[in-house]
């Protein structure tokens, strides 16, 4: 499988926790097939609604962070790993409050089945 494979699916991806309320569903759709998982230490979902309403409320809870890639993505069979920083749009890169790593696997269209993210860096609560 080529590498654009898995980078294809990974831009998705961010435009999918990029997206705004009105392009969400759509967003969703295209970047997870309809059963797809979503696990991190805080959240465990299902299905597009599930995806969605996660999303939703990330963005509810830090308006105006954006998620940006960190690196390079590296892929393997129907897997694939990357790094990514969440903060303010245009933040330095390294400067974000949030980062961390994500696992995925893919189906066999491409879009993701599931996503297995580790939370690296968080605010001081």
């Amino acid at each position: 499988m080529s590498q654009n494979r898995y980078e294809a699916a990974v831009a998705r991806y961010f435009e999918a926790w990029n997206s705004g309320a009105e392009a969400r569903a759509k967003a969703v759709a295209a970047a997870w097939v309809e059963d797809g998982t979503y696990t991190d230490p805080l959240a465990r979902v299902a299905g597009h609604e599930g995806i969605e309403a996660l999303i939703a409320g990330v963005g509810e809870r830090f308006p105006g962070f954006v998620f940006t890639p960190v690196g390079e993505v590296d892929g393997h069979h129907d897997m694939a790993r990357f790094a990514w920083e969440l903060g303010p749009a245009g933040a330095e890169p390294g400067a974000a409050p949030i980062a961390g790593s994500d696992v995925i696997t893919l189906a066999e269209d491409g879009r993701i089945r599931s996503v297995s993210g580790f939370l690296d860096r968080l605010p001081a609560v």
